[in-house]
């Protein structure tokens, strides 16, 4: 059983159909007993970090995250649900993030010719052996929609790199928690198979 947590970010259902797609169980919830209980745990998210940090604070989720993290259980963050395992973002100032990984969302700076929010397909530079890109070829193209970007503190836990106009860290692994700031649910069979890997880890 795969629990998507529900705090009331968007693209919550389009997260489940990917997985439906690949044969999941999979369920929407907010309960702590049904996220701890689950095999794996994906927090995904558009929107913005100050809301959805309050969201996660008033449905009591912050503790019940943070335990996920502790206990092993495969953990997956999707664009913000990325952003919000660190510690701060530009785009809230003063919010603090779950802090789950070390370093800062930051706003992707105006440069001419590059259109904010980043929307649209972008390549991937693969940092190493991460898991989720197990079986991926070189350079896989994938959606991205954000106006801010991860700069983690450590370099080592990023797997994938991608460029804007500035070097993102796009996607991240450090034991059991993962995340990326692309959508695979939205990036075709690469995404299904990015997410394919997730779920059999």
């Amino acid at each position: 059983m795969i629990a998507i947590i529900d705090y009331d970010a968007g693209n919550i259902r389009s997260v489940e159909k990917a997985l439906n797609f690949l044969g999941q169980e999979v369920i929407v919830t907010r309960k702590k007993e049904q996220i701890l209980g689950a095999d794996k745990v994906i927090l995904p998210g558009v929107g913005s970090f100050g809301d959805a940090m309050d969201k996660i604070r008033q449905y009591g989720l912050e503790k019940v995250i943070r335990q996920v993290a502790e206990n092993g259980t495969p953990f997956l963050g999707i664009c913000l649900g990325l952003q919000l395992l660190f510690e701060s973002s530009e785009e809230s100032p003063g919010v603090q993030g779950l802090g789950i990984l070390k370093g800062r969302i930051l706003k992707i700076p105006e440069t001419e010719g590059l259109k904010i929010p980043h929307m649209g397909w972008n390549t991937l530079k693969l940092q190493g052996n991460g898991r989720l890109f197990r079986g991926l070829p070189e350079d896989p193209y994938v959606y991205f929609v954000h106006s801010y970007y991860l700069q983690a503190a450590e370099e080592e836990i990023v797997t994938a790199v991608t460029d804007y106009g500035i070097r993102i860290h796009a996607s991240v692994e450090k034991n059991n928690v993962f995340a990326c700031q692309f959508h695979p649910e939205k990036s075709s069979s690469t995404g299904l198979a990015i997410l394919k890997n997730f779920v059999e880890l």
